[in-house]
């Protein structure tokens, strides 16, 4: 018989389940894929039936189902939180507090009491691993590496906010441990806080914000913030801090630090809020890179594996990389708390013996990620009937022609095949794709499709055999995770007057011959797509380099501002619809925008746009 472990994360943010058989991923999803609720915190029902479905296992097959953190142990966390807050606390505390008296303490309970409620079997023995163990497991034991470092960085999660490790065969042996309420992750939300993005989300765009500004107050940071030993470990001065007490990130001090209040949500970007991405830009680079010279240290290995919010910095995984602070670098795909599912089942399945195929072969045991749902072209041609849509069914290699003359014509491409990707990154399955050599390609996806703010930038996906001969990697990036410079070779020569340029003029200068990937510091978040990991996303760039000479496409995530990337066909239909997307290439399917019917013929398609 298999052993069967299904992992759960749930209740806070991000929730996710995973199956995994004898040490192999089967199938892992985020909830919001399925409600449509971006960032889920609920039960992962949908996402649990999933799983179940794609294996064909029922829930009495299941071994043991592994909650990817100790409720009770987090909850005597909360307590010591709200002992020290008391007074300024007290508000914040009494409105949380009635959750975690009642069954936030007991979460795994509430979690076996939900999956007996799906009607689906009898629920099998429940297990929780500690938070850091779940992401130190979704870290390691995917990895191609039969030993290496591991470092796991994030908010909080019982107690640790930091974690050190060596991973071994099916062993991993805890280090070193950084305890709230000193947290990078937490450091990182209150600046993301402070200049007016959402935390737990905003994140990305803080880090994409950094490059258009300099690192003039981090200096400040470093003297008043927090307190950086040379091993990476680190104290917060929590005066600066609100986070114990109360709802939001920061105290009255930190903005007199910084010259001001908060930025609101929806008011203009200001040199101060390009300045302060830049400086905790640099400051998170520097404790990263310390941690990870410390961790090699400690264990003699020479590969790292990341995992842990702070490991989506894709900015301060490619400068671990591009100094050889190891020689390889892995970084879970997933490797926020969606992705502690998968570790907590993980751990499980190897606490039970489970072995690790993949080492050994030269991949991970990722899939390529590709590990949630699809969905046969009569299902695909059901829906599009049902909604009278007008479509052509071309042979798969007419297909991807008539895509790649869309492509270089200027078009933007919704692209809809296989299986839906697990992790906040679309890599070729969930993409809308676009002309990489267009200069107007990134202002056109953010503000007509992607309905967001102008500076966010575009990821390159590449061929893996071309990918040096464009960007400067010291390695393969499959999954979008490293940032690397653009090679000298292709970069342009910008007129003198750019010099001057600063903010959000910076965008409108030309820097190589990629203008729609090319960030305003010289680098690209880059993908590097191999035949073995996506076939036919490979076929597609290969495609495109033959008609073009360039082996490179813009790849976004197929979605709008605000909502989850696509999963079913209706989702992926309804942005097609809603947006500016000129083509939608869907399972053997073309649709083009303009041979649809009236769009008032279906509902109002536009209706609205969920905002942040």
């Amino acid at each position: 018989m298999p052993h069967l472990a299904l992992g759960i994360s749930s209740y806070y943010h991000d929730s996710a389940a995973a199956l995994v058989e004898d040490g192999k991923v089967i199938a892992a999803a985020q909830e919001e894929r399925f409600s449509r609720r971006r960032h889920d915190a609920s039960f992962p029902a949908q996402a649990v039936k999933y799983c179940l479905q794609k294996s064909g296992a029922k829930l009495d097959d299941v071994s043991t189902v592994a909650y990817y953190e100790d409720p009770r142990l987090k909850f005597r966390r909360v307590l010591a939180t709200f002992a020290t807050a008391v007074p300024y606390g007290f508000a914040a505390f009494s409105e949380a507090l009635p959750d975690w008296l009642s069954w936030k303490r007991r979460a795994d309970d509430t979690v076996r009491q939900e999956l007996a409620g799906l009607g689906i079997g009898p629920v099998p023995a429940l297990s929780c691993h500690r938070h850091h163990e779940s992401h130190a497991a979704s870290a390691f034991f995917p990895s191609p590496y039969e030993s290496a470092a591991v470092l796991c960085v994030d908010g909080v999660g019982e107690w640790a906010t930091t974690t050190l490790w060596q991973g071994r065969g099916r062993q991993l042996r805890q280090l070193a441990e950084i305890r709230f309420p000193h947290s990078l992750g937490l450091l990182y939300s209150a600046f993301t806080y402070f200049c007016g993005f959402k935390v737990d989300s905003g994140e990305y765009k803080l880090m994409g914000l950094a490059p258009y500004g300099k690192p003039r107050f981090a200096d400040v940071i470093r003297k008043e913030l927090i307190d950086i030993k040379p091993d990476g470990s680190f104290r917060l001065n929590m005066r600066y801090f609100a986070y114990l007490h109360g709802q939001v990130m920061t105290s009255r001090r930190f903005a007199e630090l910084f010259s001001g209040p908060r930025r609101s949500s929806e008011g203009p970007l200001t040199e101060r809020e390009f300045d302060l991405a830049a400086s905790i830009q640099q400051v998170t680079e520097e404790v990263v890179g310390r941690l990870a010279r410390t961790v090699r240290r400690l264990t003699g290995e020479r590969r790292l594996c990341l995992a842990g919010g702070v490991a989506l910095n894709c900015v301060a995984n490619g400068k671990l990389a591009e100094e050889k602070v190891f020689d390889e670098v892995w970084v879970q795909p997933a490797a926020g708390d969606a992705g502690g599912a998968l570790g907590a089942a993980l751990a499980a399945a190897m606490k039970r013996g489970a072995s690790r195929a993949h080492v050994g072969s030269g991949r991970d045991g990722m899939a390529g990620a590709l590990l949630g749902p699809e969905y046969e072209d009569e299902e695909i041609r059901g829906h599009l009937d049902a909604k009278g849509l007008r479509y052509s069914r071309p042979e798969p290699d007419a297909l991807i022609r008539e895509v790649v003359t869309a492509l270089d014509a200027g078009r933007v491409v919704g692209w809809f095949q296989g299986r839906m990707e697990f992790g906040p990154r679309a890599l070729g399955n969930r993409s809308i794709l676009g002309d990489p050599r267009d200069p107007d390609m990134q202002t056109k996806m953010n503000l007509k499709i992607k309905f967001r703010e102008s500076f966010r930038p575009f990821a390159p996906s590449v061929l893996a055999s071309d990918a040096r001969e464009y960007f400067r990697l010291t390695q393969d990036s499959p999954y979008m995770l490293l940032v690397a410079d653009i090679e000298h070779s292709k970069r342009v020569d910008s007129s003198p007057s750019a010099a001057q340029a600063t903010g959000l003029d910076l965008l409108r200068i030309p820097r190589s011959v990629l203008p729609a990937v090319t960030h305003v510091d010289m680098s690209a978040r880059v993908q590097t797509v191999a035949e073995e990991d996506n076939p036919a996303y490979h076929r597609l760039l290969s495609a495109f380099k033959e008609r073009t000479g360039c082996p490179v496409l813009v790849n976004t995530s197929f979605n709008v501002r605000g909502e989850p990337i696509v999963n079913t066909p209706a989702d992926a239909v309804t942005c097609f619809m809603r947006t500016d997307i000129d083509m939608l290439a869907i399972g053997g399917f073309l649709l083009r925008k303009e041979e649809q019917p009236a769009w008032h013929e279906h509902g109002d398609w536009r209706a609205e746009i969920p905002l942040d």
